[in-house]
């Protein structure tokens, strides 16, 4: 019998962005002094809406286009619809620290720009969905079809974008310097649906 193709199907779409200048003293700064409060494994900005802040706007800004890049390129909505930044915070994660495995409600695409990392070290861990499999096989040869895992290495000034219900985690570091990172989350605005078959939605 001859293999004609093997081919994935529903893919998970995962985005990798770099900024286009590197951040400024007063935005690096600004992101390194915020109070901060416990996380789960690290700590977090006590301020959910550093974006919003004006110190922020042109990363504001920045990071917007390249969400509705991969919102464009990901949906390629036919109606006249876009993402917008909800809420955004700082994740510092100090030696010997870890950021628990989550995912992100009330958003639609989320996503972690990179402020200060180690480039030998750092990852952000992905999950498949636990509701993918009903039986195990263990292998030695993993890819992207029977992995329940998955890591990507991470740099400074790079921006990931994923589903918000992707699951991700960051693992203990054992890097000596502090890892630094903000995250942020999006929603709908504009109409989406459609008028005729009773399912349109006009969002702020």
């Amino acid at each position: 019998m001859a293999l004609q193709t093997i081919q994935g199907l529903f893919a998970v779409p995962v985005g990798q962005y770099v900024l286009d200048n590197e951040l400024t003293t007063h935005e690096r700064d600004f992101i390194l002094e915020q109070t901060r409060r416990p996380n789960m494994g690290n700590t977090s900005s006590a301020d959910n809406y550093i974006l919003n802040n004006s110190i922020m706007s042109r990363l504001h800004q920045e990071i917007e286009t390249m969400v509705n890049d991969f919102f464009r390129q990901i949906f390629q909505p036919r109606t006249d619809c876009s993402l917008y930044i909800t809420q955004s915070w700082a994740n510092y994660t100090e030696t010997n620290q870890y950021h628990h495995k989550h995912n992100h409600p009330n958003s639609i695409v989320s996503g972690v720009l990179y402020i200060s990392v180690d480039n030998q070290q750092d990852r952000i861990k992905f999950f498949r969905e636990e509701t993918d499999r009903t039986f195990k096989v263990y292998t030695d040869n993993y890819n992207i079809y029977n992995s329940e895992s998955w890591w990507f290495e991470v740099g400074n000034n790079q921006v990931f974008l994923f589903p918000s219900t992707l699951s991700h985690m960051v693992e203990n570091t054992t890097s000596e310097s502090t890892r630094v990172s903000v995250a942020f989350n999006t929603f709908l605005q504009g109409t989406v649906g459609d008028y005729n078959e009773l399912t349109e939605l006009k969002l702020k």
